[in-house]
Formats: structure tokens, sequence, C-alpha cells
């Protein structure tokens, strides 16, 4: 995908990531300075316009992921990398938590070869940092197509931070983030 102009005249690129469920992934992008957008969906499998309930099966083949638009001058992709590998576990394959599939598995889609080559620089960077005693199993693959999520699962933990999944998965993840990444939070938390 292109970079396009939003009508600021800044210039956006897109990242599509899977870092297990969309949800938690949405609400950490979602307070990353530069981030424009948040879209959870579907991509890397073989049904054309899947369903949630689809894709929980695990027989579609897609991830649940996250299409990120973002400005390159305020974060760039490289650390929007950084970001996504170090607030998800990248060496868990297909599964995050309690969540189990393919699904759910790590995964960065890039857009382009200058995406590529910079994912495969991000990780390189990560796997000689030490920060994992596993192996990094984060899939590198061309994006293809993306799927929108139906309705409801957009912005779930902003709608819904009292439900049990978000207090014991969400939350602790966003605090994470918060810690970690506190220069690159675009607001303060409520």
């Amino acid at each position: 995908m292109q970079p396009s102009p939003p009508s600021s005249g800044t210039v956006t690129e897109v990242a599509t990531l899977a870092g297990g469920c969309f949800w938690c992934t949405e609400a950490v992008f979602s307070e990353l300075k530069g981030v424009s957008e948040v879209v959870p969906g579907y991509a890397g499998g073989s049904v054309r316009s899947p369903s949630y309930e689809e894709v929980c099966t695990g027989r579609t083949g897609h991830a649940e992921v996250v299409q990120v638009t973002f400005d390159p001058a305020t974060v760039s992709y490289h650390d929007l990398l950084i970001v996504f590998l170090t607030t998800h576990d990248p060496t868990s394959l297909n599964r995050q938590g309690n969540d189990v599939g393919a699904q759910y598995r790590s995964a960065i889609f890039y857009h382009s070869a200058e995406q590529k080559a910079t994912a495969e620089a991000a990780l390189r960077e990560l796997r000689s940092a030490g920060l994992w005693r596993r192996k990094i199993v984060t899939e590198l693959v061309p994006f293809t197509e993306f799927f929108p999520a139906e309705e409801y699962h957009r912005q779930y933990f902003r709608r819904n931070p009292e439900k049990a999944y978000c207090q014991a998965v969400i939350a602790p993840k966003l605090e994470k983030f918060r810690k970690e990444h506190a220069a690159r939070i675009r607001f303060a938390s409520a």
C-alpha cells in the first residue's frame, strides 16, 4: 500500500500487525504518538471477508491483526515495530497467553520491500538484544488483503474497560506499554 496524504497534508503509512488478540494490540497502538487510526481485522488467510466466528475456528488461516495508519515523521515504522515486538510475546508460537491457535500468531505483514527490510532489521536488533530466552517466532510475510473486523470489536477496550478480559489481559499490557514506552504515549491516560 502506498502512503496517502490525509486532509492535513501529512503523509501517512500503513502497518499490518498480528500480536495475538486484536483488542490488546489495538489498545496499545491507540495510545502511540503518530498513530491516526487503528482498525482490528483479519489478514493472512484464504477465505474472503471472514467473520470473527470463522477466524476463531482456526480453519481460515487468518490472524487477528490491527491495521495501523501512522505518520512516519512522528513515529518511524522501525519504532512502531519495536513497540509491537515488546508489548506481546514474539516467542510464543500460535498463542498469546490463554488465546491459542494460529489466529493468535505473531506476524508482521509488510506492505513494501522497504517495510520488509526494516522489519528484518528490527527483528535482528531484538534478537541481538537478548530480551527473551526463547527464539522469536514472529512471521514476516507479504501483505495481501485486510478484512476489517465487525464493528463491535472496534475500540473494544475503551468501550468495555470493566470486562474481565479487559482487566485481566488488556489493562496489564497497556501498563507495560505505558511504563516501557512512556515517551511515545500520545496522551495521558484517564
